[in-house]
C-alpha cells in the first residue's frame, strides 16, 4: 500500500513509517533527542543512585519545576509532579473532606477515568454526583457556561471540568467557567490532560484551586510525567496518593506540600527531568518557537477536519474557535457490541485495511460516536486526506 507522506519534520520521531499516525493525543509520541537525553539521565542515575536520591533529586526537581513554572505561567512551588494527569486528579479528589450534604459537579463530557475517580469518593463520602449536560454539536462556548452553571447550588463544593475534552476534541471555555465558579464560592478542578503544550497557558492568572495535566502528551516528554497546580491556598490540604517520609518530616525550609508531593518513594524521575529537554526540542521546530508550532499544529487540525467532514458530508459539530490540535467528527451511531482489543472495529478495519492509526471512541453518556484526529508537527495534510478516503472505502459517511 502507497502512503502519504509525513511532514518533513517527523524525522525528529522515530514513528513507524508503516503506520499513518493519527493519534498523538492518547499518549503522545516523544521526539529522539528527548529519549537520547532520558538515556543519559538513567545511565548518570545507574552509575550512583544512592548519591543521585540522596544528594541530587531534590535540586534537579527544583529547576524543572522553575522551568516548567515558566513554561505554564506558574509559580513553580505552586507545581508537583505526578505520572499522568489522571493520578493528578485523584490526588486532589482523594484529598478533599467530603460529607452527605455536598455535591460534586462535572458534564458529560468528562474523561471516563476522572470520572470514576469522582464517583468513586463521592460514594466513599456520601456526597452526590450532579451531571450537566453539555451538547454536542456546540455553536458556542457560552453553551458549556450556561449548562454547568444552571446545575450549581449552595452544596457545590467542586467543579471537574475537562479543559480540552478527551472524545469531542473541544476546548472548553475554561477562563469563564472557573471565573463564574469562583465568584459563587465553588472550586474547580481542571482535568487539563491535553493543555501543556498544546494550549498557552498562565495557570496563576486562571486562578483553578485545581488543574492537572500531562506533559508527555504535547510537550512530547516520556511517558510518566505530569503536573498538578494546586493554588496556594489548597495546597495545605491536598496530600499525595502515597504517604511517605514527608508526613512527619522535622524540615522546616520547605512547605508541606513540598516536602510530601516531591518523595512519595523511589521511580524512575526521567520522565520528569526529562522536561526541559522537551521544551527545548520542541520550542525548535519552527523559527517561531512554541507560538508558532502551536499555530501550525491548529491549522492543520482544522484543515484535517475540514476534509473529513467533506468526506462524510458533514456539517462542523462546533466552532473554529474550540479547535487548537484536536478535532471530532461525529460517525452514525453503532450500539453492537464489541470486544476487541481496541473500542470500536472501525479503528481496527483503519488499522489492518489502511495502516491509520486513529481513536474511534464510544461516547455513552452521549449515546454517541467519534472519531477524532490529532495534528502534531510531524503530520501532513496528505494523511489527512488519506484517512478520508479510507473511511469511503470502508462506507462511511455520505
Amino acid at each position: 500500500m502507497d502512503l502519504p507522506s509525513p511532514s518533513p519534520l517527523a524525522a525528529h520521531w522515530d514513528l513507524d513509517p508503516a503506520v499513518v499516525f493519527l493519534n498523538h493525543g492518547s499518549y503522545g509520541a516523544c521526539p529522539r533527542v528527548v529519549l537520547e537525553e532520558q538515556a543519559r539521565l538513567r545511565a548518570r542515575i545507574e552509575a550512583e543512585p544512592v548519591r543521585f536520591f540522596v544528594e541530587d533529586i531534590e535540586r534537579e526537581l527544583d529547576a524543572v519545576r522553575v522551568r516548567l513554572g515558566e513554561f505554564l505561567g506558574a509559580d513553580p512551588e505552586d507545581l508537583a509532579f505526578v505520572t499522568n494527569a489522571t493520578g493528578g486528579v485523584n490526588t486532589v479528589l482523594r484529598s478533599l473532606d467530603l460529607g452527605p450534604t455536598d455535591e460534586l459537579l462535572v458534564t458529560d463530557h468528562e474523561y471516563n477515568a476522572c470520572r470514576n475517580a469522582l464517583d468513586f469518593v463521592a460514594a466513599r463520602s456520601g456526597a452526590a454526583v450532579v451531571v450537566a449536560h453539555v451538547p454536542f454539536p456546540l455553536s458556542d462556548p457560552e453553551e458549556v457556561v450556561e449548562a454547568l452553571l444552571a446545575k450549581v447550588t449552595d452544596r457545590t463544593r467542586l467543579a471537574l471540568v475537562d479543559h480540552i475534552t478527551s472524545a469531542t476534541g473541544a476546548v472548553m471555555p475554561i477562563e469563564a467557567i472557573v471565573s463564574r465558579l469562583n465568584e459563587r464560592g465553588v472550586d474547580t478542578l481542571v482535568d487539563g490532560a491535553h493543555c501543556p503544550g498544546q494550549l498557552d497557558l498562565n495557570l496563576d492568572e486562571l486562578g483553578a484551586a485545581y488543574y492537572s495535566g500531562n506533559c508527555h502528551k504535547w510537550l512530547c516528554t516520556p511517558k510518566g510525567s505530569a503536573v498538578i497546580h494546586v493554588r496556594r491556598d489548597r495546597q495545605d490540604k491536598i496530600r499525595p496518593l502515597s504517604i511517605s517520609h514527608g508526613a512527619n518530616s522535622p524540615r522546616r525550609d520547605r512547605s508541606r506540600f513540598r516536602l510530601e508531593a516531591d518523595w512519595t518513594g523511589t521511580q524512575d524521575p526521567t520522565p520528569i527531568l526529562c522536561i526541559p529537554a522537551a521544551i527545548d526540542a520542541m520550542g525548535a521546530l519552527y523559527p517561531g518557537g512554541w507560538s508558532e508550532l502551536r499555530e501550525k499544529n491548529r491549522a492543520l487540525a482544522l484543515a484535517g477536519r475540514a476534509t473529513i467532514l467533506s468526506a462524510l458530508g458533514q456539517e462542523t459539530p462546533c466552532p473554529d474557535e474550540m479547535i487548537s490540535h484536536l478535532a471530532t467528527v461525529i460517525l452514525p451511531e453503532d450500539t453492537t457490541p464489541h470486544e476487541g482489543l481496541y473500542e470500536d472495529p472501525l479503528q481496527e478495519a483503519l488499522i489492518a485495511e489502511h495502516s491509520v492509526q486513529v481513536p474511534v471512541m464510544r461516547w455513552a453518556p452521549l449515546h454517541a460516536r467519534y472519531l477524532r484526529i490529532s495534528a502534531q508537527a510531524y503530520n501532513s495534510i496528505e494523511q489527512y486526506e488519506h484517512l478520508a478516503k479510507a473511511l469511503t472505502a470502508l462506507g462511511v459517511g455520505a
